[in-house]
């Protein structure tokens, strides 16, 4: 069976809520259970930006990365975007990328990314992992 985009839901993501299983990806990126489900159900493009985002300097140097996907759903063009969250300061935009089309079923999507010493690794997992 296909696995495709309309299976990704609030509901569906809800249901992350930690994992148990790392899942190795592009650019030494790991995902969590939440974000291998958006990976393997159609949203692996996503998973594709945030991972090659580790050719970026600022991105690769700061321990925590907030990542935002905002669709316009009449459009269907969505930007991505990656801050440090503004830790101590204000917030800083450190990767951006214009989607020009997608038929993503959110209008919204917060990922983090974090540096994970046990792993050696950048972890990407849903905001209800964490």
């Amino acid at each position: 069976m296909l696995e495709t985009l309309d299976m990704i839901t609030p509901a569906a993501l809800a249901g992350f809520i930690g994992t148990t299983h790392y899942y190795r990806y592009l650019m030494g990126l790991v995902l969590t259970d939440g974000t291998h489900y958006l990976a393997s159900h159609g949203a692996g493009w996503l998973l594709d930006i945030v991972a090659s985002a580790r050719l970026v300097p600022d991105v690769r140097r700061v321990p925590f990365e907030f990542w935002t996907l905002r669709v316009d759903k009449d459009t269907h063009r969505a930007p991505v975007t990656c801050t440090d969250g503004g830790e101590g300061s204000e917030e800083r935009v450190l990767y951006s990328q214009d989607i020009d089309w997608t038929n993503f079923p959110l209008s919204e999507l917060k990922l983090y990314v974090v540096d994970d010493a046990i792993l050696g690794a950048k972890v990407a997992l849903l905001t209800s992992e964490y």
